[in-house]
């Protein structure tokens, strides 16, 4: 949630941190703060609020330093302030840390430190570490760090400086990501890629419970216990033009626009539509496993939890195995029953999602194989699972997710013919059906982005309403959920998606002239018998009702007050096409009641604590 850079080298600290944290705003945070070790002090800037405001507090005064650290805090321990903005110091302030995630035993080491004559200045948790550091300090800056580190308890990813050795950083994981970019005699360390890609593309992943110590020639990796650690550098398969808006006046409408393009890549290479064959060459290792599994648990979070319902429908109709589908934040508190028949199918946009991780290791615990559809190339999931796939939507900065959303169920619409073709539970010819839908749903997603005006108008008739009510049935019901979600998170209007027939169970008593109810009204002929029976309940309450349906549908245009057409699908690739034109909504609405599209208020992109 939080971002951390960093930078030792021989080029201007001070401009390269403060691109850094811009290129990690899209994570979301509160506040922001640089530290930079000048000769054998230590120099700072932090405030609270955006970016924008460190800059101005930098521009009569700028510090000085030959390297440094910098970081955007998301608030959870203390309010968003100045004062609990990072960088946090020691008493004497020789040593500052930055810090992403979570000290679970902070109340009992500060209660400890205090009694020894420490004083604290911030509510935060991570003032801790600056404090245990500086206690263990006698002139081995590497050892009072490992000292410190092996009392921690919780999530940590840490960026440290010492000014009594103005020549180190010093870095370290456990839960919360860290990546390290690697060039000629200078090194980059960020929370994720995107700050590292203008300035090199070879990075190494550090793993939990290791450490870094990067000077400016050389760099060492440790466990934080000081065994010896290899590790393999990668290159990043990102390019810098795909983290820019291009002629887009937001990240998230750049991101709905190119999905025609992201849902080919996450099927491209992979599919042989003429021979009814697909070649999932990262579940290579697992696929002789496929007839010793009862039954498949998919876990995650938010959006990802969308997708994973509707990979529950579309595994168990085109595999039939059985799918069970749980919030990675609830799976371990609730004793799951698994073993070695179980697969997991965790799903994460980023691949640090901090109860998918923990859902994930709790799996691998209890002997289950566990498979990850992720974005985000070497992140930590993509790195702790026995196979997976990745999605190749590229960066998405956006913090309500768009692409990531329909890459995700592609890919499971893969991994369920790529199932039930090992199982062979469907034949080529059945497979080749299933594929020429796939590839017919690009070209219509394009005729569905060309709706964007009218669904703009559409939102200007809405903008002032309180409240929304989605309802879909069958493969649509997730799409429903999704649909409500996206609204959520960037108009601040309350919504609610439901199965449609629920509506009868509760929700109509929200019905009257005031709430739009937006029904999506394709699927099969008995659904949709039974969603123009829910749009009449609707219609003799009053509500407003709002509808997408197949193009050349005349019905539900006498019916409706409003429609958004789709071209027709084949109705199991449905949700890659009808969510479209829900995330252009919520959108345009969002614009339209001047909401920040691409960081929405309190939210953060990765989250990466519990």
């Amino acid at each position: 949630m939080c971002g951390i850079v960093g930078y030792i080298g021989p080029k201007k600290t001070l401009p390269l941190l403060i691109k850094g944290l811009k290129r990690l705003e899209y994570r979301g945070y509160d506040s922001a703060g640089v530290v930079l070790v000048n000769k054998n002090k230590l120099e700072y800037r932090k405030c609270q609020g955006k970016i924008k405001e460190l800059e101005k507090s930098l521009k009569d005064d700028k510090i000085q330093g030959n390297f440094g650290i910098g970081h955007t805090r998301w608030a959870t321990h203390g309010q968003p302030n100045e004062k609990n903005a990072h960088p946090h110091f020691s008493c004497r302030k020789k040593i500052a840390v930055v810090h992403n995630g979570i000290i679970e035993n902070y109340s009992l080491l500060k209660e400890l430190l205090i009694k020894e004559g420490h004083k604290f200045v911030s509510e935060t948790d991570t003032e801790v570490i600056a404090h245990l550091i500086e206690k263990y300090y006698e002139g081995d800056f590497e050892k009072a760090v490992q000292k410190a580190l092996v009392q921690l308890e919780g999530a940590y990813g840490l960026a440290i400086v010492c000014s009594d050795e103005p020549d180190k950083i010093i870095v370290a994981k456990n839960g919360s990501p860290l990546v390290i970019g690697i060039k000629d005699k200078e090194f980059f360390i960020a929370s994720d890629v995107t700050p590292l890609i203008s300035q090199t593309k070879k990075v190494i992943y550090l793993d939990d419970k290791e450490m870094a110590v990067l000077s400016r020639n050389d760099f060492k990796i440790t466990t934080i216990t000081n065994s010896k650690v290899i590790k393999c550098i990668k290159e990043v398969d990102w390019d810098l033009e795909q983290l820019g808006k291009a002629n887009y006046s937001h990240y998230m409408l750049k991101e709905i626009f190119e999905q025609p393009e992201t849902i080919k890549n996450a099927f491209r290479g992979r599919i042989q539509t003429e021979e009814g064959k697909l070649v999932l060459g990262g579940l290579f290792s697992l696929k002789d496993k496929f007839k010793d599994f009862e039954r498949i648990i998919i876990t995650a979070c938010g959006t990802s939890w969308h997708a994973g319902l509707l990979g529950e429908y579309i595994i168990e109709e085109i595999a039939g195995v059985p799918v069970e589908v749980d919030y990675a934040s609830e799976f371990r508190y609730r004793h799951p029953i698994i073993n070695e028949k179980t697969l997991m199918i965790v799903i994460s946009q980023s691949g640090e999602t901090a109860d998918t991780l923990a859902a994930l290791k709790e799996a691998k615990k209890k002997g289950a194989k566990v498979m990850g559809i992720v974005n985000v190339v070497g992140s930590s999931i993509a790195r702790e699972t026995d196979a997976g796939v990745y999605i190749h939507a590229g960066p998405e900065i956006g913090v309500a997710s768009t692409k990531a959303f329909t890459s995700q169920v592609t890919a499971l619409y893969l991994f369920s013919l790529y199932l039930a073709q090992e199982l062979k539970r469907k034949n080529p010819k059945q497979i080749k059906k299933y594929l020429k839908a796939l590839e017919a749903i690009p070209k219509h997603i394009k005729k569905a982005l060309d709706k964007s005006p009218a669904v703009k108008d559409l939102a200007g008739r809405f903008k002032k309403a309180n409240n929304f009510l989605y309802l879909g049935r069958g493969y649509n019901f997730p799409v429903a959920l999704e649909g409500a979600l996206k609204l959520k998170e960037i108009s601040y209007i309350h919504a609610e998606g439901y199965p449609a027939a629920e509506m009868k169970h509760g929700p109509i008593a929200l019905i009257d002239e005031n709430m739009p109810v937006v029904f999506i009204a394709t699927g099969n002929s008995t659904i949709y018998e039974k969603v123009i029976s829910n749009i009449e309940e609707v219609k003799a309450r009053e509500g407003k009702v709002i509808c997408i349906a197949n193009e050349g549908d005349e019905r539900i245009r006498k019916m409706a007050d409003h429609v958004i057409y789709v071209p027709k699908a084949e109705e199991i690739v449905t949700p890659l096409l009808t969510v479209i034109p829900l995330q252009l909504l919520a959108y345009h609405l969002a614009v339209l009641r001047g909401c920040h599209v691409d960081q929405p208020r309190n939210l953060a992109k990765s989250v990466t604590v519990e």
